[in-house]
Formats: structure tokens, sequence, C-alpha cells
């Protein structure tokens, strides 16, 4: 058996009632009482919670390996920068415009050859792992 309600809609609510129910082709009651079920049951909020709750944990371990990435590139960069400002020796005045065309076509070969590791899938935090624990298998890269 079931009991009669009468309640009011804000027109721009009723609209949408009523062109979901014509496109779906059901009662428009139908609808009102499918949703307050699901407004109104217990089990969908825990659920919901729950599958948020997974997504959050998710994306926290995401974060957490970003950031272990992070660190380990800034601290390699940091490690490279000084040594080659301690290991370096000036250049004088007159070696300028050789260097200069020497850097270049280093930094393209440089480019290059990160576009072939990069192409390779193996990462520095990879690396890095692997000397650590040589008995750790490397983990496989995620193509994007």
């Amino acid at each position: 058996m079931r009991t009669k309600h009468t309640f009011r809609l804000p027109p721009d609510l009723a609209g949408k009632l009523a062109d979901h129910a014509s496109r779906k082709r059901v009662p428009q009651a139908l609808i009102v009482e499918t949703a307050l079920a699901s407004f109104l049951s217990p089990d969908n909020s825990e659920r919901m919670e729950a599958a948020l709750g997974r997504r959050l944990d998710r994306l926290t371990r995401h974060v957490e390996r970003l950031e272990r990435h992070i660190t380990i590139s800034n601290e390699a960069l940091a490690l490279f920068v000084r040594f080659w400002l301690t290991a370096t020796p000036p250049l004088p005045d007159t070696a300028h415009p050789a260097a200069q065309a020497k850097g270049r076509e280093r930094y393209e070969g440089f480019v290059e050859a990160l576009g072939r590791r990069l192409a390779r899938g193996q990462t520095l935090a990879q690396e890095i792992s692997l000397d650590i624990d040589p008995t750790q298998t490397p983990p496989t890269v995620p193509r994007k």
C-alpha cells in the first residue's frame, strides 16, 4: 500500500524532473521515489564515504611518491651544481666563444640523451632504488 504525498517543487526543478521522466519514459513519481530512497539510504552514504576514503588514500600515496621523486631530483641537481662549480675552473675571456659553441653542442646531445632515457622509461628514482637495494625488481613506468 502506498501513501499519497503532495509537495511543491520550484519551477526549474519541476521542469528538469518532467524532462528527465519523458526522456527515460518513466513516471515522475518513480524518479522521486528512487531519488528519495537513495538520499535516505544509510548504506549509500557509507558506501560513498568508503569510496572517497579509498580515493583520498590513493591520492595521498601518489603525492608522497611525487614528493620523494622531487626531493631526489632536487638533491641530485644541487649535488651536480656544487660539484660543477667546485671542479670547473673559470675560462679566460678569449675562450668564451669556443666554450659557448661547445656548450650548445653538448646541450643538444644532453637533450637527445634525455629524450632516449625518457622513452626507455627508466628514471633516476628507479636507478637510485636499485642502487640502494639491487634485489628489488625495477617497477614499470606508466606511459601517458
